[in-house]
């Protein structure tokens, strides 16, 4: 049994709590298993976090504090009679609100559904609690998953941590999940990524996160926007964590069909292989839209440090233009959204965010020959981008043009965050999202390593390497 004396004196120790609560979960998972920490600790750790932080910064739409406390005690009774689930086992994490827990009320980000109790449980929850891991409970999100600055004009925007003056987007629509791994309320989060939104809030709020290929990662259970493009991935510490997240909730799921046929990888395998050799592709500079001079910068510093680990950069030229994708993904994406919500969506009676029910309502004047037209391109381009990065280990982008932006700033008509993630979800395309910098005013910047389909092993291999080699993702926001 543990000592529950020197348990509180190690919990209201603050460098205890500081060092516990900010290290990625390969490092916990290493403590637990060599008896430095309990699985109760780190609950209640995180729970403690979440009660002094989160009524300002708005990430937790619900706190599973009794059944998070359960499940601690459950994993270190296992752990202490040698039954230990594996390296997962007793560590915490958070789920955004579009992932269904059965008996748990699923809200989508929506008032709407702000009392609908979920009938089953996610293919994606219920690996990860297989696996031991312990939810902390669920986090905000925008409105049915549809937009990249992370506002909720009903169930409220996160606030973004590495500002704790000026309330500044988090990014969305994994609003929550982002915040929450940030400011160290939870050690990692699950997310979703429609058009970039696991990669937007990482980019926004300094963390590691891994958009999966379509079909990659069931969707059994999830509240959906886009049949063709939703995926479900890790939001987290560092790519470490992200592979050992994926490891974890990838494969084939007969209650999803779309995951038969593809056979599970190991990307912990060659994670530190490193890139001395790989050929890592860029994009002309107009191909990127209009870029902030800071991430520009630390994107050109990037590079550089790929260059010193022995890796050869070369421009790939594309058959179409990449920022125009954006626009493309944007339409496709509200027509799958309307179907899927149409039963509801037009009504004005009900509680829905203003801008994204007229996001949504756009898909509605899309003709059906137009949808098959932009479905056609989609394969087409796949097919030629594919082609193209066959001779290619990865591509190299920033995440977003700008860091957040202040709350009051922002243009819901206009979706720049999302001008860089958009094309890698319409082209069938896997990407990882890391801190590589931080702009003027202190506040990080992203680095984005998108793959060919399935290469999600390859991907989080590059950016594995350039994390190794630099310091951005052990940065901490301040939240005094």
């Amino acid at each position: 049994m543990p000592d529950n004396n020197m348990t509180m004196a190690r919990q209201d120790s603050p460098a205890f709590a500081e060092e516990a609560a900010f290290a990625p979960l390969h490092v916990l998972a290493a403590r637990l298993a060599a008896g430095d920490l309990s699985a109760a600790e780190l609950v209640e750790l995180y729970l403690q976090r979440i009660g002094l932080y989160d009524e300002k910064l708005h990430a937790f739409v619900d706190v599973y504090s009794d059944a998070a406390r359960a499940a601690a005690d459950v994993a270190d009774r296992a752990r202490r009679s040698a039954q230990s689930l594996g390296s997962l086992h007793g560590l915490p994490i958070a789920l955004k609100d579009l992932l269904e827990i059965e008996g748990r009320v699923t809200t989508g980000g929506s008032l709407l559904w702000k009392d609908r109790v979920s009938p089953l449980t996610a293919t994606v929850v219920s690996r990860l609690t297989a696996a031991g891991m312990i939810p902390l409970g669920k986090t905000h999100m925008v409105e049915f998953a549809f937009g990249s600055w992370g506002t909720n004009v009903t169930m409220g925007a996160p606030w973004n941590p590495w500002d704790m003056r000026t309330h500044r987007v988090p990014g969305g629509s994994s609003s929550g999940s982002g915040v929450a791994v940030a400011a160290a309320l939870a050690p990692a989060a699950i997310g979703s990524d429609t058009g970039g939104s696991v990669r937007i809030p990482a980019s926004l709020c300094g963390i590691a996160a891994l958009k999966v290929t379509a079909r990659r990662v069931s969707n059994h259970g999830v509240l959906m926007l886009s049949d063709t493009l939703d995926t479900v991935g890790p939001m987290t510490r560092d790519v470490e964590d992200a592979a050992l997240l994926f490891a974890a909730i990838h494969g084939p799921d007969p209650r999803d069909p779309q995951t038969l046929g593809l056979p599970p990888v190991d990307p912990l395998a060659e994670l530190k292989s490193g890139v001395a050799g790989l050929r890592l592709a860029v994009l002309a500079d107009d191909e990127l839209g209009e870029v902030d001079p800071d991430v520009a910068k630390a994107f050109a510093a990037a590079l550089d440090v790929y260059r010193s680990l022995g890796a050869r950069i070369d421009r790939l030229a594309l058959p179409t233009g990449y920022t125009a994708l954006a626009d493309l993904t944007g339409k496709f994406i509200s027509a799958e959204g309307y179907e899927l919500h149409r039963a509801y969506i037009d009504r004005d009676d009900l509680p829905f965010d203003p801008d994204v029910a007229r996001r949504m309502r756009g898909g509605k004047s899309l003709l059906a020959a137009d949808y098959i037209k932009m479905r056609n391109e989609r394969r087409r381009l796949s097919r030629a981008l594919d082609r193209l990065l066959a001779d290619f280990d990865a591509l190299l982008l920033p995440t977003t043009p700008v860091a957040a932006i202040p709350l009051s700033a922002v243009d819901q008509s206009k979706a720049p965050m999302s001008l860089l993630t958009r094309p890698v979800n319409f082209l069938g395309l896997c990407g990882l999202a890391l801190p590589c910098g931080f702009s003027r005013e202190g506040l990080p910047l992203s680095l984005q390593v998108v793959g060919r389909a399935y290469d999600e092993a390859r991907v989080l291999r590059v950016g594995w390497a350039y994390e190794n080699a630099t310091d951005w993702h052990k940065r901490r926001p301040s939240l005094a």
